[in-house]
């Protein structure tokens, strides 16, 4: 083989290795925390590359306090999170301490009102409620106040807590972190089924797999059923979750891999995307 044939051979060999790693599935990271306190793990201009090496092409953005979130808009704002659509809520809680109390801080409230003012929120959450934590005066006040901005609200809730934000308001419109985690593939249907405007994030979600990595029964109906109410994420809640973000989403790609394309390509990112189409 002569040196120009060995060359164009090599380079059609890394051609086809690129168009491979292209070929994976983007992902819309719909449970991400870039977290602020008490400094962040990774900087920025790292975060962006995790997204990029793993074909991420977007994220909702929250932090605690807000402060990643505004350094992550700035990214986005002066071009250096090219290819990447950051899509911001608003995180009620200054500490973590306020995880078990916002519900209950009038302080708070006026947090989620301030922030609003940026011009560039989505959404409020994640907010962490169980059972009846979630009937309190300053809960309606933000679900009402999501629903008059028409905000998404994003939540860390059991099935009792959702089914309190929705008598709240029922034109709320709720992001459920982790899909009620263990509960039930009946019960969730029976949610869905109950709450057009309820969607089902799933991180932490258990039963999705079984033990050698295959789709469930169960939650391959799920999916076939309501193809169009469910979301990915990472949750980066802490520093672990970050060094192990590749695995997590080479580990939703495995299943995702399971279903018809047209549906892996709906939750992977096509649900978020329009979710979060420009106003």
């Amino acid at each position: 083989m002569s040196i120009k044939a060995l060359c164009a051979a090599v380079a059609l060999v890394t051609c086809v290795v690129a168009a491979r790693a292209d070929d994976r599935i983007e992902i819309f990271d719909a449970h991400m925390h870039y977290n602020w306190e008490p400094k962040p793990y990774y900087q920025p201009d790292e975060v962006l590359e995790v997204f990029k090496r793993n074909r991420v092409t977007g994220i909702l953005a929250t932090s605690r306090p807000n402060t990643g979130t505004h350094v992550l808009m700035d990214k986005q704002a002066d071009g250096k999170a090219s290819g990447l659509q950051v899509v911001p809520f608003i995180r009620p809680y200054r500490i973590r301490a306020d995880i078990g109390s916002w519900f209950n801080d009038s302080v708070i409230f006026d947090l989620v009102q301030d922030e609003y003012k940026r011009g560039y929120y989505r959404g409020v959450g994640e907010f962490h409620l169980t059972g009846k934590a979630a009937d309190t005066e300053m809960v309606k006040k933000t679900v009402d106040f999501a629903v008059e901005k028409n905000l998404y609200l994003h939540a860390h809730a059991d099935a009792e807590a959702v089914e309190i934000l929705m008598r709240h308001n029922p034109k709320a419109q709720i992001i459920w972190a982790h899909t009620g985690f263990s509960l039930g593939p009946d019960r969730v249907a029976a949610m869905l089924q109950k709450y057009p405007k309820l969607w089902g994030e799933l991180s932490y979600r258990s039963g999705i797999v079984d033990g050698s990595g295959k789709l469930t029964p169960e939650w391959r109906k799920l999916f076939e059923t309501y193809p169009d109410r469910f979301l990915v994420g990472s949750d980066t809640w802490v520093p672990e979750r970050w060094a192990s973000y590749d695995d997590i989403m080479a580990g939703y790609r495995a299943w995702l891999a399971q279903l018809p394309p047209v549906i892996a390509k709906k939750i992977a990112h096509g649900n978020a995307r329009a979710l979060f189409a420009e106003k």
